[in-house]
Formats: structure tokens, sequence, C-alpha cells
């Protein structure tokens, strides 16, 4: 059992290395892509829910989103029930930075699975859907 968590981690770490690397240059840190594609995912959030979902603490997320408004990828509104709060949303700039940087890197894997074999492609799909049971998604 070892061993398969040793590999798993390796090819994990490697492939996710790899899929960094085909990502475009739009200067967005790795937590800044992060917190978007949270906001994508989940929907409004407040600051700290997004801290809280991030696993960061508040300071760090306030810096993020900061940065975040500023570029025009997000916006802040009101809270509808707590005045104290503000609620985060995705934009339509950020919806399009997110899928164009999506769409680069889901290009760079089709093409990396166009070079297995049917069998090999179909391990993949069943992998994925163990991997993220794995991890609770």
């Amino acid at each position: 059992m070892q061993k398969v968590s040793h590999e798993l981690q390796v090819a994990v770490m490697r492939l996710a290395r790899r899929l960094r690397a085909e990502r475009a240059d739009h200067g967005l840190t790795l937590s800044q892509l992060s917190v978007l594609t949270g906001l994508q995912r989940h929907g409004s959030m407040t600051p700290g829910e997004l801290a809280a979902h991030e696993r960061v603490r508040p300071p760090s997320m306030t810096r993020t989103v900061a940065a975040l408004v500023d570029l025009g990828l997000i916006e802040r509104a009101p809270h509808p029930d707590d005045g104290r709060q503000v609620l985060l949303t995705l934009n339509e700039q950020g919806q399009v930075l997110l899928a164009a940087d999506r769409a680069q890197r889901e290009a760079w894997l089709a093409r990396q699975l166009k070079e297995l074999s049917v069998g090999d492609r179909r391990t993949l799909a069943d992998a994925a859907v163990i991997m993220d049971r794995l991890v609770g998604l």
C-alpha cells in the first residue's frame, strides 16, 4: 500500500506541475487563481468564508481579494443580511480569464490523452472518479 501511495503522490505532483506550466502568463498567483475558481464553483462568499474555504488566514485573504478587485476580476457588494459584511463575486472578466486558462490546460491534456490507448483512457477516467472520492469531493 505504501508503494502505491508514493507512486500516486509523485504522479499527481508531476501532472499538476505540468498542467501549471501550461497556464497562460496572466500574472496571477496560484492563490489568486484558486480564489477565482472557488468563487466560480461555489458562488458569492464573504471574505471570511472564502478564507476558511481556501484554508488561509483572513489577512492573507484580504490582500488576495484586494488584488483581484484591483485587477477587475471580482466585485464586492454589500451583504444582504449583514451590513458589516461584503459578498465577493466573480465577474465576467474573471469568468473569461478562468475559461481561457482552463481551455489551454485542457487542450494540452487532450493532446496527451489522444496518444494513449482506449483502454488507458478508460483506466484514467475510472481513476479520476476514484481520486475525487479519495479527496472527498
